[in-house]
């Protein structure tokens, strides 16, 4: 069977989602009649016009695999990695001996660092801005990776990595405190810096796990709306703002969930269904 399956097949690790079930998933959505075409990149071997002509509906499910950056001093430097680039093309690092910090409170930030954990790394730690109950992981994920000896660090924010001299390879990192105030018009209270708590740990991989966006070449070149952020705006229905586009899952910005994602599919076929009756 070719690679079906996407972020399920190359992207979640295996002690998380035993393969098998995955093909056996997959072979039954094949069964139902389902035609695979491959090879068929969208905006290059297909367009979006293309597509509108020989269908009555397209959805559009192409997720967000473009990880988002800090903007800080270091963050170039060679054994800085982005989450979904170490869990999707294994482009994995020796970690034999070494510490390797995670930037995120996020389920990827948990397979990413259990993950490194089992491939030999000496000390894991996951950075994480705010408190530990406002980690948006499963609960779950969070205790199964303190059980594998990772090091969380709560109420820490990441400022700068910090170059070997003479080299472009990270050597330590620099680290601030923060506390949580309630901001007028926040759903939740903001990690601010505490001025004067600045402090390093020798580190020699860094994984940034905060989040990713949607392909902006690949999104502009279709030529549906999308919000600020650079994700697809859909109606109620899923709907684009193309007559007879849909899209859902994370190229929308919703719950970066694998059950969320399902979710979205299914009520995205309901509304579909309806759309074409």
């Amino acid at each position: 069977m070719k690679n079906y399956g996407g972020i399920l097949s190359h992207g979640i690790p295996e002690f998380r989602l035993n393969p098998s079930i995955l093909e056996k998933t997959i072979r039954k959505i094949l069964d139902l009649g389902i035609q695979v075409k491959y090879e068929q990149t969208l905006g290059e071997k297909i367009t979006l016009p293309q597509l509108k002509q020989n269908y009555d509906a397209v959805f559009l499910a192409i997720g967000s695999n473009i990880p988002m950056q800090m903007n800080i001093e270091g963050e170039n430097l060679k054994g800085v990695y982005g989450g979904n680039q170490l869990l999707e093309e294994e482009q994995h690092p020796d970690y034999q001996g070494k510490k390797v910090a995670v930037i995120g409170g996020g389920n990827v930030a948990m397979d990413c660092a259990r993950t490194i954990k089992r491939k030999g790394a000496q000390e894991v730690y996951i950075i994480y801005r705010r408190a530990e109950e406002q980690m948006p992981a499963e609960k779950k994920e969070i205790e199964e990776a303190k059980k594998e000896g990772i090091t969380f660090l709560f109420q820490h924010n990441l400022t700068k990595i910090l170059p070997k001299e003479n080299t472009n390879e990270v050597e330590k990192i620099e680290c601030v405190k923060t506390k949580l105030e309630q901001k007028e018009g926040d759903l939740r209270p903001s990690p601010v810096d505490i001025e004067g708590s600045n402090y390093c740990i020798d580190m020699d991989y860094v994984v940034m796990a905060i989040g990713s966006k949607p392909e902006k070449e690949v999104i502009s070149k279709l030529e549906i709306q999308v919000n600020s952020k650079g994700y697809i705006e859909v109606d109620k229905n899923y709907m684009t703002s193309q007559e007879g586009i849909f899209a859902g899952g994370d190229v929308i910005g919703s719950k970066a969930t694998v059950a969320w994602a399902a979710r979205a599919g299914r009520h995205a076929a309901e509304a579909i269904h309806e759309y074409l009756n």
